[in-house]
């Protein structure tokens, strides 16, 4: 665990922003492979561009006003300070995905076929970033009150909170359960069914919030609100939910133009 990897003269290389930045570029080598032999494929890259500003909007906000505005509401002078660690995932998905709408629909494309390809290769990014999260000492799970757990140095947001005591590894296990769902989203996309469009896209909401809304027990980071469920839990339940229903939307949908197209036919 480092928060500076190393340092150039006089200016320290932060492990967060570098594998952050390490994570985007493997995302975006994903989809590109992954989008081969599709109109889509020439979108990847401008899309990958405009959606990191989104994502990175929509991270901070999450994580100052939904997952640490008690703690910023008395530092208001932080709330920019993104470079120091301070992101919310869930906040990022959900600005890339706004920033992901706004431009299929400029350009004329269907976003649930886009978003079925670009689904794996978000994972996989997810899982790399819970890297710099682990270097960083951010997104720390709470006391393990045993002998078993990481302890983090100082210099760390985990050390300044909790010191030496040994904490659950909950940016491990959730970077563990991301590559999961990678495999899973792979398996899907390969197999020898005709998904619903957007099915995969869906899944991978689902999927990561299941992880997400269970790994969240062990956080030591966050503020606890009704049923003493962070942030990150009532994000992960509302998502859950509006997945299922836009699902069942979606297979409908279809199945109701199929049923159109072969009364015309």
């Amino acid at each position: 665990m480092r928060v500076i990897l190393f340092h150039i003269g006089s200016y320290g290389v932060r492990s967060y922003g570098l594998v952050v930045a390490l994570a985007i570029l493997l995302g975006m080598g994903v989809a590109y492979f992954l989008a081969r032999n599709t109109k889509y494929r020439d979108h990847v890259i401008n899309l990958s561009m405009y959606s990191i500003i989104g994502a990175i909007v929509g991270a901070r906000i999450w994580h100052v006003f939904f997952f640490q505005w008690p703690y910023y509401s008395k530092n208001l002078d932080q709330i920019f300070t993104f470079w120091n660690g301070g992101i919310a995932i869930q906040g990022a998905i959900i600005g890339g995905i706004l920033t992901a709408i706004i431009y299929t629909r400029y350009h004329k494309l269907n976003f649930w076929e886009l978003a079925d390809i670009m689904a794996p290769a978000i994972i996989l990014g997810q899982a790399v970033g819970r890297i710099a999260c682990f270097l960083n000492g951010d997104a720390f799970g709470a006391p393990t009150n045993s002998g078993f757990g990481i302890v983090y140095p100082p210099g760390t947001m985990a050390y300044d909170t909790y010191g030496s005591q040994p904490l659950w590894p909950a940016e491990v296990w959730e970077g563990q359960w991301d590559l999961i769902v990678f495999g899973i989203l792979i398996a899907l996309k390969n197999a020898n069914v005709k998904w619903t469009t957007g099915f995969i896209f869906l899944a991978y909401n689902i999927l990561y919030s299941i992880g997400r809304f269970s790994l969240e027990f062990l956080r030591g980071d966050s503020f606890r609100y009704l049923f003493n469920w962070t942030a990150g839990q009532w994000t992960s339940v509302i998502v859950i939910f509006l997945s299922i229903i836009l699902m069942g939307y979606l297979y409908y949908k279809e199945g109701k133009n199929q049923t159109i197209v072969g009364e015309v036919a």
